[in-house]
């Protein structure tokens, strides 16, 4: 395994972050639990859950991804040798079946002694907010239409104060964004440079072969103001791998779940075949190749992977071995001249 720091802070964490959203729905808590045993004998130190897991969002299964996450930090002992990280949900979702607050004090005081209590633990390492409070193009939509009827009002600097009692009470150590803008990023840094509030190290969205929209605005500020990326979907809802080249699997994300349609555009396939024969010319598999096209970010701070079977977390976690070399990284870039970003 290769390790880094979550950036300006001394905690090492695995280049590879293992990804939880399915467990509680897809996957049972024995397969959790299988799952983390073999990413720690692996070097994986990085957890990141959520409050919405697992995945899709419903009430019924609201939660149970933390849950299996704590009955496994009961039984191991294990909780000292884990960055942690989890997220409360944000408006998007929580207005469906979890709360109607968005960042409120409240809301954020609740959501987080809720994740304590199911992840049972007493510090969270890194605590996200999961998607803007505003209205903006996040999640899978690409162009911004602006709404002058809004209800949201700028609170930047109250949601910062209020994670900021929360790290004196020592129930978090570090704060973190997740499917945010390049707006909402640089103006919560600058509000925490303003008031001398705790700065938000990191920001997980979507990125991989399918959509590096990222590297558009946000690489340059991750770079220059060091907030590192989470990636998440590194593998596009395993449209990057060979089980969906010839079609779709019966027991995949894809197929068992049509709201996640963002990775089944036509351009998204006909990338994707274009990755695989690449992959396959050069000896590797297409997930590893996509994986390790993610690792190899220079503003990538660790790579959420997730995966249903172990043998697929097998293949993922290995990726971290895979170095591309110069003239596949520029054949790489050719299929993303010819087809840029077709999944949003």
């Amino acid at each position: 395994m290769k390790y880094t720091s979550l950036p300006n802070t001394d905690v090492k964490v695995s280049k590879i972050c293992l990804g939880t959203m399915t467990w509680g729905e897809q996957n049972t808590e024995a397969d959790g639990h299988e799952q983390m045993d073999y990413a720690v004998e692996q070097g994986v130190n990085f957890f990141d859950t959520a409050e919405l897991y697992s995945v899709p969002a419903r009430k019924e299964t609201q939660g149970t991804t933390e849950q299996i996450i704590g009955s496994w930090f009961k039984k191991t002992k294990k909780r000292n040798q884990i960055v942690l990280a989890s997220k409360i949900a944000g408006p998007g979702f929580s207005n469906q079946h979890i709360r109607q607050k968005g960042y409120t004090k409240e809301a954020l005081t609740m959501a987080l002694n809720e994740s304590l209590k199911r992840l049972q633990t007493d510090y969270i390492d890194l605590y996200q907010l999961h998607w803007p409070e505003r209205h903006t193009n996040f999640f899978g939509t690409r162009g911004y239409s602006h709404k002058n009827d809004e209800a949201w009002n700028d609170n930047f600097k109250e949601v910062l104060e209020s994670l900021n009692g929360f790290v004196k009470e020592g129930k978090i150590r570090y704060i973190g964004l997740s499917n945010e803008t390049p707006y909402g990023i640089m103006r919560f840094s600058q509000e925490s440079k303003n008031h001398g509030l705790p700065k938000m190290i990191t920001v997980q969205n979507p990125y991989s072969l399918l959509n590096r929209l990222y590297e558009v605005g946000s690489a340059e500020i991750s770079m220059r103001e060091n907030i590192g990326l989470l990636p998440y979907s590194p593998l596009a809802f395993g449209r990057l791998t060979e089980k969906h080249i010839h079609g779709t699997p019966e027991n995949s994300r894809i197929a068992l779940f049509p709201m996640f349609s963002r990775y089944n555009s036509e351009n998204s396939k006909k990338a994707a075949g274009m990755y695989y024969n690449l992959a396959k010319e050069h000896g590797l598999s297409l997930a590893q190749m996509a994986l390790a096209f993610v690792n190899r970010q220079p503003f990538v701070t660790s790579n959420i992977i997730g995966a249903t079977g172990l043998d697929q977390l097998k293949e993922n976690i290995s990726s971290i071995d895979v170095e591309l070399k110069p003239e596949l990284l520029k054949e790489i870039n050719k299929i993303h001249e010819l087809i840029p970003n077709p999944a949003p």
